[in-house]
């Protein structure tokens, strides 16, 4: 009955046991640190002089955005837990209802988890915004159009959580689908909700291309990277460098671009190539192709930091670019598996519509317990 859910679930070791996972969090969180560098950096804001120089001060009023989410969502949980000790002990008096403790108590443990959880995206980079590059693997039209898809289901999932998509570059196919595209996620934690997106996506199904309709197997590659901005000093020489420009591609018609606008910027000493069409001019493409490869190499460091510290800890079981992470399979029977995880879902066209939330946290939940 309720009355024994209460008894039994809601008590003063359970209130304290809410207490400790706190306690817990606001070490993780360091959020004593954070709430004084807080009350610093808006003593700096005060200062007349502050907007002298905008781009600094741009980054001194992110820093404090930044940590403020932190402590905004410590506060929330530390309310929450303290609002559901009130509430029982005023049902303990006979002055609330079960009801009341037991709503109370869903909206604590749900605080309490959203943290816990967002305590797996406590890393620097993962509150950047993300880049996602998807490549059409072999197979030609199949492929391709598998690629497409991919890329709808990334901007459903983005918009459908908050997210602002935007297209960078895409490189359309002959027949159908895209050969590559390179989308941009701004918002909250974008990084570090797509971070575990790298890899070699696997579809199976009946292909629409096949005329004897017989089951296909296609692939196509996704790469994430967090988007660098001035708070992060990445110098290269332009020696190291080369640029072409090309027109932007298009579908025909009067919307094709007769200037070369378009532009192509290779990395001589890694073979990064940073295709950007996103706008009709060729500087502005230009400075944001350059901000992609600062992007890249700085993830590329990140990479080999954490390769060092697998080396240290022995962890031997590789996060590479390349290796397969997830399965779609639409005939013959319908199934979305993370071969990491083995999260799954049979709700395939759900799946493709963006409902991708599961995946994310199964895969963030199993490296953070990892770490």
């Amino acid at each position: 009955t309720t009355k024994d859910y209460i008894c039994f679930m809601i008590n003063a070791d359970h209130i304290k046991a809410y207490q400790a996972r706190l306690k817990a969090l606001y070490g993780y969180l360091d959020i004593e640190k954070k709430q004084m560098l807080i009350e610093d950096e808006q003593g700096l804001t005060h200062d007349p002089n502050f907007w002298d120089d905008p781009k600094q001060a741009e980054v001194v009023l992110k820093n404090i955005r930044t940590k403020k989410i932190w402590v905004d969502a410590y506060e929330l949980v530390e309310a929450a837990i303290g609002d559901l000790d009130v509430i029982f002990d005023f049902h303990k008096e006979g002055e609330a209802s079960e009801e009341e403790v037991m709503a109370q108590d869903v909206i604590t443990i749900k605080a309490i988890e959203e943290l816990e959880f967002k305590n797996m995206l406590s890393k620097e980079e993962d509150n950047m915004p993300a880049i996602l590059s998807i490549n059409s693997g072999a197979g030609g039209t199949e492929s391709q159009d598998w690629a497409y898809m991919l890329m709808r289901m990334y901007i459903m999932w983005g918009e459908k959580n908050g997210f602002k998509v935007r297209e960078l570059d895409m490189h359309e196919a002959e027949t159908a689908g895209i050969k590559s595209c390179t989308l941009q996620f701004e918002g909250d934690f974008a990084y570090g909700n797509l971070k575990g997106e790298n890899g070699v996506h696997r579809l199976v199904r009946l292909s629409p291309f096949d005329s004897a309709n017989k089951r296909h197997t296609s692939f196509a590659s996704v790469f994430t990277y967090p988007l660098v901005d001035e708070g992060i000093d990445i110098v290269i020489a332009s020696s190291d460098i080369t640029w072409e420009t090309m027109r932007a591609g298009g579908a025909g018609g009067q919307g094709v671009n007769k200037l070369e606008t378009a532009v192509r910027l290779r990395h001589l000493e890694t073979g990064i190539m940073i295709e950007n069409s996103e706008t009709r001019s060729q500087l502005e493409n230009k400075a944001k192709a350059m901000q992609l490869l600062k992007s890249q190499l700085y993830e590329l460091e990140l990479r080999k930091r954490q390769s060092e510290r697998d080396k240290v800890e022995g962890n031997k079981k590789a996060i590479e670019f390349g290796s397969q992470i997830r399965n779609y399979v639409m005939h013959p029977y319908k199934l979305v598996k993370d071969l990491r995880t083995a999260h799954e879902s049979s709700n395939v066209q759900a799946v493709m519509d963006g409902d991708l939330n599961a995946f994310i946290k199964a895969y963030l939940m199993q490296e953070g317990q990892k770490e």
